[in-house]
């Protein structure tokens, strides 16, 4: 399988997860191959269809390929072109591609930010319209849009997962609810990458968390039975009463806030990840 952003922090992760499981991995990213990566790796810009297109063709001289996970894209709140061009026209390339090559699933790293000016509520499920609180949301919402429509048109499958925050252990209240561990990450991947029929299908990207609030049933019904739980980091955790009241308001926390409005054409803000 070919994994973009393999040089990402959820990349690196993924990678080495997948492989330890039996995947057989293809790295692309747009830095040059980190030392000691043991499987194949292409150095390539996912927005560039050309070159994106020359890495289908190599791996089909090498036995071809099974599926995509599409990790790379900016993490940053940066202006909406760029954005587009960072979520939307890496995630048509590799449809093209795809299509183009007979590979049949893609596994795509979104995130709540495609919902994020949705009012919390005791659950969060899947069938909520998209509400982006950022353009980086924005670009989720679109690309996801583009997946369907693959699917639609060419019968592929197509797995979304809107990620919460992926980091070592979570850092906040807020990431009490929604946080995703290295290893629930691998197994989330793992289960969308070999769920059979899958079709076009999204779910949340969290771990078990006492907390959570985002609903689980549309992941383990494709096989994603997360095993960690951030509780067991809670009492490491130090509550900041108007922080934690603000990140409780909405979906995407501080992300919905007003610190983030600017016109659509301006550089960049701040950084989305681990979000």
């Amino acid at each position: 399988m070919l994994v973009t952003g393999a040089a990402g922090s959820i990349g690196s992760v993924v990678c080495s997860g997948l492989m330890d499981r039996g995947h057989t991995v293809v790295g692309l990213d747009l830095t040059p191959e980190p030392e000691g990566f043991p499987g194949e790796w292409a150095t390539a810009d996912c927005a560039d269809p050309d070159a994106v297109e020359a890495v289908f063709v190599a791996a089909s001289r090498a036995g071809g390929l099974d599926a995509v996970v599409h990790l790379a894209g900016t993490t940053a709140e940066v202006s909406l072109p760029d954005e587009i061009t960072s979520h939307v026209v890496t995630t048509a390339a590799l449809l093209d591609a795809m299509v183009s090559h007979g590979v049949t699933r893609i596994v795509y790293a979104s995130s709540n930010h495609a919902v994020g000016r949705t009012p919390r509520s005791e659950l969060l499920t899947v069938d909520v319209r998209p509400r982006p609180d950022t353009f980086y949301g924005v670009a989720k919402v679109a690309a996801e849009a583009l997946l369907s429509l693959y699917v639609d048109r060419y019968g592929i499958d197509a797995v979304s997962t809107r990620i919460g925050s992926f980091l070592p252990q979570p850092e906040t209240v807020r990431g009490l609810s929604t946080w995703l561990s290295h290893d629930d990450a691998v197994r989330m991947f793992d289960a969308a990458l070999t769920a059979p029929d899958p079709g076009f299908a999204v779910l949340y990207g969290v771990s078990a968390n006492t907390r959570g609030w985002w609903d689980l049933r549309p992941g383990r019904a494709l096989g994603y039975d997360p095993q960690d739980d951030a509780e067991d980091f809670a009492g490491q955790i130090t509550a900041d009463a108007a922080k934690d009241a603000t990140d409780a308001t909405h979906v995407g926390g501080p992300y919905a806030t007003d610190a983030f409005n600017r016109p659509a054409l301006d550089a960049p803000l701040a950084s989305s990840s681990g979000g």
